[in-house]
């Protein structure tokens, strides 16, 4: 069968209907590859030189993650560290593979997986990808209208809080131009630093923490494989295959070195190790960031009997009368900056996955005018998670609906993408090695298991 043509986007859908007025220029980014050097010194210049890969790996600590986070600390203590290692090699392969694929096709994993696999397939993975997404969106907005009204100590309601939040999060992904999004992106990254800061007020037990870092612990019980399924669940997530991807061809279009009318042709071996190096450094940087707040929420929540901690604001309000307000302020703080920062990801991860199926153009990069119908599903997907919160769904029930999705939707996804990445007539020279091959091949097959696992423990409990 012939690979269909995906080289030309579809007309807008809006746009063949209504007709256009005049249509501006769309953004030409500052980006990774158009800087070139690193503007300023220091921490800050080395944050500058980063890109897609440091954003994807930090939107994974999202409030859904640090609420499972401190949920697993509280319940096993320092039980769990040794997942921060574990799971570090698996996402970095799977990340860095979705970076190769779109840096050598110059599209996006939707249409780099229509091209090779049957459009039904695709279809069911991306509508796995969407629901799970939606629930994620609800539960992390009502996260971080929950952290601001804790701030609050209470003055404004949490309900308050989620539509100004999601207005901030639309005005922000719909007016503000291409750099300065991601700009604001690399920014609240930063926010995430504030679990590493909370740790020094927890004043762990080191050798006990240090044993439980390279010394896998195992328990045969059904929480604790809902436990290890929750943060495999988390950590591997099929909305950052997609993010990744197209931020990568965006990135490109930004520099120059792609275009919507042109199929790319090869990947160059310096564009490959800049990805490689912003996909390890944001994937250790999440598993930083997951590690300090499972060693907190098990030096100060599990320490003091409080097993039962389910959701992020929870762990945060827990940490005041423990280890003091400004512990509490700092989590809270941070709390508020994962969301801003994953909220638009995910909405952007499903918005992105939806054209590429389609075939219509739009990205961050594009004025509304030119692609409303990319913004107008931006919009939609934050107003289903606002949405959410109104109809009174339980968080946690909400985020254990996605963990199901994700857990069904990864392994399968993750199998194709396995396939695309080892299809020589697709990836040339940037084909997968041996490394890359076994690493990701590890990951689909614990994903699978994951699931798997999952379904006997829910049949088991009825």
């Amino acid at each position: 069968m012939p690979e269909p043509d995906l080289s030309q986007p579809e007309p807008d859908p809006i746009l063949s209907v209504v007709k256009p007025g005049p249509q501006p220029a769309d953004d030409a980014a500052d980006s990774r590859a158009a800087a070139g050097v690193v503007k300023s010194k220091g921490v800050f210049g080395f944050l500058q030189a980063l890109g897609p890969g440091l954003i994807t790996g930090a939107s994974d600590d999202d409030p859904s993650g640090i609420g499972t986070y401190s949920q697993v600390g509280s319940q096993f203590g320092y039980g769990l560290l040794w997942l921060a290692l574990f799971t570090f090699p698996l996402m970095s392969a799977v990340q860095e593979l979705c970076a190769r694929i779109a840096l050598e096709t110059g599209v996006g994993l939707g249409a780099s997986l229509r091209r090779k696999f049957p459009r039904w397939l695709v279809g069911i993975a991306i509508a796995g990808l969407l629901a799970a997404n939606t629930f994620n969106v609800g539960a992390d907005l009502g996260a971080v209208a929950a952290a601001g009204s804790l701030l609050s100590r209470g003055a404004l309601p949490a309900l308050w809080l989620v539509v100004p939040v999601a207005l901030l999060i639309i005005v922000m992904q719909v007016f503000a131009s291409y750099g300065t999004i991601f700009k604001i992106f690399k920014w609240l990254t930063l926010a995430l630093f504030a679990y590493v800061i909370t740790a020094f007020f927890a004043h762990p037990q080191l050798l006990e923490a240090v044993k439980a870092t390279f010394v896998p612990h195992v328990e045969f019980s059904k929480d604790f494989i809902m436990a290890l399924v929750a943060v495999l669940g988390t950590t591997i997530s099929p909305y950052l295959f997609f993010w990744q991807a197209s931020s990568e061809v965006d990135e490109l279009t930004a520099a120059g070195a792609t275009n919507p009318q042109a199929r790319r042709h090869g990947l160059r071996r310096a564009e490959l190790r800049e990805a490689r190096t912003d996909v390890v450094i944001g994937m250790a940087f999440s598993n930083l960031v997951m590690y300090f707040i499972i060693l907190t929420s098990a030096a100060v929540l599990h320490a003091h009997g409080k097993t039962d901690v389910q959701t992020a604001d929870q762990a945060a309000a827990a940490l005041a009368p423990l280890a003091g307000p400004f512990a509490f302020i700092v989590f809270s703080v941070g709390l508020i900056g994962a969301g801003l920062l994953a909220i638009p990801i995910l909405t952007g991860s499903a918005t992105y996955a939806i054209k590429e199926f389609f075939g219509f153009g739009g990205s961050l990069a594009s004025k509304p005018q030119n692609r409303p119908t990319f913004y107008l599903i931006l919009t939609l997907a934050t107003v289903a998670g606002v949405v959410m919160n109104f109809v009174h769904l339980d968080p946690i029930r909400a985020l254990f609906i996605a963990a199901v999705i994700n857990g069904v939707v990864a392994p399968p996804l993750l199998a194709l993408i396995v396939l695309l990445g080892a299809d020589h007539a697709v990836m040339k020279r940037s084909v997968s090695g041996k490394v890359s091959l076994a690493l990701t091949g590890i990951a689909t097959v614990f994903m699978a298991v994951a699931a798997i696992t999952m379904f006997v423990t829910l049949f088991a409990g009825h």
